[in-house]
């Protein structure tokens, strides 16, 4: 499985890791035979180690290994169950993308604490932040992301301390979640209330602000997505983009954002005139979707879709989807292959708990081309078409560099 994975992620790395040197894991060709062998190896020792979490992460193991295989039973036949594979990769955007390290691969059976108090064991994604979380004792996951306002650095406050601990704190709050301690239902929205409750009152950060994509997946195969600011997701189906999030802005290039103003700084405006931006999370478009065995949901930053669109990305993921069999040809379209859940949920108990999966290859896929296209200074992305289109006397060209940070999850119904 692995050896198939490393084949097809290959072949979808080559342009884009080109352009980006770094990723030396992915950047070697071969013109001739005499040079297959040396290659094949070369990719194989290089991939496994491109699929390992990133350093220091902010999670203790619960149960040993034996126990960590992910799994819904079926009580009824009648009522399908669903599980998640789900991976992130990232890069700051003053950072060489390193495949090695920029990979976070979720284990449902990781504790999770309440807040990273060392910025050293944040991951390495400057001021994009994300979470992926089990909620309580059940089967469904919350995941989200949270791209800090880099507009704070020059009121001296670093924006990802607001992004970083907003996503720390949904994340403990899906983890601990207790029903009865809720007034209102845990959902995609009463989630991000609860982590914008929790840094607001922080007082190890008095200021900041950041957009943020928050989601909930049930163990139903229902998807419910709270969306505010330029952050987003897209839902894949079948080799065709099934459905996406519109991002909201109150002008170009200012999306709604969530935000702690100090009370000095309010008053500066008061006197002297000026707005701070302080959308809430009841201002985030809600939305709520079915889904699919074999689906691919992509959430990620800005720093994504200002350099990749939703088609660009659908190509990524299908390049790899039917370069895996995960897709396949059949006389009526793309179908779901029969060996998916094997690439995706990886069976621990068998010792081959570090073999890569198909989510970390897609994670890692879109993450790659996303960082060649923000530093190409001649492959106009949609950022540059948009300020064309705003500002045509603007010499806008090529890509946008910035932090990037991706979720992707693949779902898988049991027993298929």
């Amino acid at each position: 499985m692995a050896v198939v994975l490393r084949d097809v992620a290959f072949a979808t790395h080559r342009r884009a890791c080109l352009k980006e040197t770094s990723i030396t894991a992915f950047c070697v060709t071969s013109r001739n035979s005499a040079t297959s062998g040396i290659l094949s190896t070369r990719i194989r020792q290089s991939t496994d180690a491109s699929l390992r979490t990133y350093r220091n992460p902010p999670f203790q193991n619960r149960v040993p290994a034996s126990a960590r295989a992910f799994s819904v039973s079926c009580a009824l036949k009648s009522t399908p169950k669903f599980n998640y594979g789900i991976s992130a990769s990232f890069t700051a955007k003053d950072r060489r993308y390193n495949p090695t390290r920029n990979v976070f691969n979720f284990n449902p059976y990781n504790h999770i604490r309440a807040r990273r108090k060392d910025k050293r064991t944040r991951p390495d994604s400057g001021q994009d932040a994300f979470f992926v979380s089990r909620i309580g004792e059940t089967s469904d996951v919350a995941l989200g992301i949270a791209d800090g306002v880099g507009g704070w650095v020059d009121s001296g406050v670093d924006p990802a301390d607001f992004s970083h601990g907003f996503c720390d704190y949904m994340a403990h709050a899906a983890y601990t979640h207790k029903p009865e301690e809720w007034k209102v239902p845990l959902g995609a929205r009463s989630l991000m209330q609860r982590g914008y409750e929790d840094i607001s009152n922080d007082e190890t950060v008095p200021a900041g602000g950041s957009t943020a994509c928050v989601a909930i997946v049930r163990e139903s195969g229902k998807l419910e997505v709270a969306n505010l600011g330029d952050s987003g997701f897209v839902q894949l189906r079948s080799n065709a983009v099934h459905t996406y999030s519109e991002p909201q802005t109150h002008a170009f290039n200012t999306p709604y954002q969530l935000s702690i103003v100090p009370k000095k700084m309010r008053a500066r405006q008061r006197a002297f005139g000026g707005t701070q931006l302080c959308d809430m999370p009841r201002d985030a478009n809600a939305s709520q979707h079915s889904l699919r065995h074999g689906d691919v949901l992509v959430f990620a930053s800005d720093g994504v879709w200002d350099n990749l669109s939703r088609h660009d990305i659908l190509k990524i993921v299908s390049k790899l989807m039917i370069g895996a069999k995960a897709w396949i040809h059949t006389e009526n379209g793309i179908d779901v292959g029969a060996d998916i859940s094997k690439f995706v949920m990886t069976d621990v108990t068998s010792g081959t708990e570090d073999i890569p999966t198909l989510q970390s290859f897609l994670a890692i896929g879109i993450t790659g081309e996303a960082k060649a296209a923000s530093v190409n200074t001649k492959l106009d992305g949609p950022f540059a078409r948009e300020v064309q289109r705003e500002y045509p006397h603007e010499n806008w060209r090529g890509g946008k560099v910035d932090d990037i940070c991706v979720v992707v999850a693949v779902v898988c119904e049991e027993g298929k």
